[in-house]
């Protein structure tokens, strides 16, 4: 960070008992502090950026009314909770977020009491805090629950089955509504906020239990008459009518960034009884111009001068993976006119942007609903259409029911462009693609694929577009090696491995992104390298040749090494009943902690290093002293 700047009050407040000493009067100030603070340190430290602006005030005033951490605040979407880092006793660390052994991105149980819930994913929270509230009440607890929802996590199915349950239980929780016009995003006026004071307070809250007690006592269709004026009253100031069907009192829409009025809210919701959902309107990136006026630019950034803004500059090398994918789609779809392109809510992060440019009427974004997603592809190759859905690996777990039963069970041809596969860096274990071979092989009939570089990549997508069945290609995030990509759309010979160098003795086969450091060692060693390519169907009859030239063999995966594709190849040598030694390599069985990707491949002993000291230490044991020599020898 730049020189420090002075913060009276933030100075003040290490965990949220100091911030509730402060006088209502001086939050606007704190607000302001803290608001500045957020935008210096991640400026000099790098992260999420504009969502965070957009919580201070809420953020402010949850911990300012609510007992935290006694009370539950229960955030959705994480990428919005640096502020509740910076009050909950954090605010000396907030530059390590993200960082190899610094916060998490995310609130996460183990790193504070104040974080109740892990979160990296959306839609979460209302499941989450109803199930704290329903056992507060079971423990007769006087705990309050807060789920904090927004930056469009409101668009999953799962928010909205929370909502269904809660309305339905009846149990005392508040929702707050982020709405950052990512979903609902009504006007904000003097009206809307004299009427979400009012519909929270008490006159109101007695008149309305009064009237309850008043209309039992009459006959059914008078109750109905009271109930549905009511509503219509209530729907003509506010567009909570749907929320109420759900059985929740609706409060709303209020400015999210007057946290006075927030304040003064809050105090009225907080001690009313049963479901409510308190919708507050709010900027993303507000309090500094660049991020409200570039939104999706300034969602994540890097280090950057907040004086002078992102600079925009053309990074070096080749292109990353996703832009890969990005440029194959457009030249199939140019080709194809088949080809419908869907995304669930990542159309920047996958690389869609100028396929929904070129081809808005085959571009698909479904929202934060990854099982939708599925489904909807399944329903377009049911009609003919060669549907492509762009994922992240951990979001197609959340797809996964519908992956088998909609499209594998199916065996509809539908192509998943798996993205962040493997370890992703800085995000952590939450975005981390660590189970697609694992979760994905055991399918029948399905192709999967890994390319060791860009041209692979652009050749498995090709060939698993014109495969008539379930194919997904798999590739990490960032670049690859940079080699040379090939314009053509050549499909390559389904479930043929290659051999990337001759050897003897060992051979190490490597799968995917894997095969570039695995490469450097197979030299050192005079092993083999198999570049393997298909996950499923594995070359079988390469690997049965290896197995009579070889004394050993060395799978190398970035997957869980349970399940995973070194499994696979176990499992095929058994039912061959060949019995050759083999060391599996892979993910470790554990959760790799957030860093950078250097950091974490080195955490997950898949660098260089990593492997050679696996590998090392599997030949003492086999006591391969010649093949040790030559490794450690270079």
């Amino acid at each position: 960070m730049s020189k420090r700047q002075p913060y009276p009050l933030l100075d003040k407040i290490h965990v949220p008992a100091d911030l509730r000493k402060l006088r209502e009067d001086q939050l606007l100030s704190l607000s302001e502090e803290l608001r500045d603070f957020v935008i210096t340190s991640v400026a000099a430290s790098s992260g999420h950026f504009g969502a965070n602006l957009g919580t201070i005030e809420l953020t402010v005033a949850l911990h300012y009314e609510f007992n935290t951490p006694y009370d539950r605040l229960v955030w959705d979407v994480g990428h919005q909770a640096y502020p509740h880092k910076i009050l909950t006793g954090r605010r000396e660390n907030i530059q390590s977020i993200r960082k190899h052994g610094g916060l998490s991105p995310f609130p996460k149980r183990d790193e504070s009491d104040y974080d109740c819930f892990g979160v990296g994913h959306s839609s979460t929270s209302i499941s989450a805090a109803l199930g704290m509230a329903k056992a507060s009440q079971l423990k007769n607890e006087n705990r309050r629950c807060v789920a904090i929802i927004g930056d469009g996590a409101m668009t999953a199915g799962m928010a909205f089955e929370a909502l269904n349950n809660g309305g339905d239980l009846g149990t005392d929780l508040l929702v707050i509504l982020n709405d950052n016009e990512m979903s609902i995003s009504p006007n904000v006026g003097a009206l809307n906020k004299y009427m979400a004071r009012v519909l929270s307070g008490k006159l109101y809250s007695s008149m309305r239990e009064s009237g309850k007690k008043m209309l039992g006592t009459m006959p059914g269709p008078m109750k109905e008459i009271a109930r549905r004026a009511e509503e219509h009253v209530k729907g003509m100031v506010s567009p909570g009518t749907l929320f109420e069907e759900l059985g929740f009192q609706y409060f709303g829409p209020v400015d999210g960034h007057d946290v006075l009025e927030l304040s003064r809210i809050l105090r009225n919701l907080k001690d009313l009884k049963g479901p409510r959902l308190l919708h507050i309107i709010t900027t993303k990136g507000k309090g500094y111009a660049p991020a409200e006026e570039n939104q999706v630019k300034y969602h994540a950034v890097s280090v950057f001068d907040p004086n002078k803004g992102m600079q925009s500059g053309k990074s070096g090398g080749g292109p990353t993976y996703t832009q890969v994918f990005g440029q194959w789609l457009c030249d199939m779809a140019a080709k194809d006119e088949r080809l419908v392109g869907i995304t669930p809510a990542m159309r920047e992060g996958s690389g869609l942007v100028e396929f929904e440019q070129r081809y808005p009427d085959r571009y698909i974004d479904v929202g934060i609903a990854e099982q939708h997603s599925v489904t909807l592809a399944a329903g377009l190759a049911c009609e003919g259409l060669k549907p492509v859905v762009a994922i992240y690996s951990t979001f197609l777990q959340r797809g996964y029911d519908q992956l088998v039963h909609d499209v594998v069970l199916q065996g509809l041809p539908v192509l998943f462009a798996i993205d962040r596969a493997g370890l992703v860096g800085a995000d952590g274990p939450t975005h981390a693609g660590s189970f697609d071979y694992s979760y994905m092989r055991c399918l029948p009939n399905t192709l999967i694929m890994a390319p060791a570089d860009e041209n692979e990549c652009r050749q498995m997508l090709t060939t698993g577009f014109l495969h008539d069945g379930p194919a997904a290609v798999r590739y990490p995030r960032g670049k690859g090696p940079g080699n040379e990509i090939d314009m053509e759309l050549t499909p390559l010979p389904v479930g043929k491995a290659e051999i990337k160098h001759r050897g003897h003795s060992t051979a190490i086969l490597a799968f995917g992104s894997m095969v570039e450091p695995a490469l450097e060692l197979a030299k050192r060693l005079d092993a083999t390298l198999v570049n393997m390519r298909f996950i499923k169907p594995l070359d079988e009859a390469l690997i049965l040749e290896l197995t009579s030239s070889h004394d050993r063999f060395i799978t190398v995966e970035e997957n869980s090494v349970a399940g995973g594709a070194g499994s696979a190849i176990n499992e095929f040598l058994a039912t061959k009943e060949v019995m050759i030694p083999v060391l599996n390599i892979g993910l470790p069985d554990r959760f790799v902690q957030h860093g950078s990707r250097e950091d974490t491949l080195k955490d997950a002993g898949l660098d260089t290093v990593g492997l050679q000291n696996q590998i090392t230490t599997w030949l003492d044991s086999h006591d391969c002293q010649a093949v040790k020599t030559k490794l450690i020898s270079q």
